[in-house]
């Protein structure tokens, strides 16, 4: 497949409809002892469960910039404490089995 170029695309949190655009752009030599498939880049990190769609979103960003924000305090606990949208490490992305994924889907 080399040379190859397709994308998927994720739906995540269906209540805020969150839509992502997956690209595979090629593939990579295999690595003993690895398991696949791995993320190796991507932008920005997904915004959290819940949070209200893109208006909670702005709002969320909105008040975890400014400390004097009314929700400040309360939006930072909700988040855990800390939360950076532009902070993206594909480490972080976990790969569920996609059997698994279609036969919940059809139950």
């Amino acid at each position: 497949m080399q040379g190859a170029s397709a994308a998927v695309v994720y739906i995540y949190d269906f209540g805020d409809g969150w839509i992502h655009v997956i690209q595979f752009e090629g593939e990579l030599p295999a690595a003993k002892g690895r398991s696949y498939p791995i993320c190796v880049d991507g932008e920005r990190k997904c915004p959290p469960e819940d949070c209200g769609g893109i208006g909670g979103y702005a709002l969320l960003l909105k008040a975890l910039a400014n400390s004097n924000h009314p929700e400040h305090e309360s939006l930072l606990e909700w988040v855990g404490g800390h939360f950076d949208a532009e902070d993206f490490n594909p480490k972080d992305v976990e790969f569920g089995d996609p059997q698994e994924r279609l036969r919940l889907a059809l139950e």
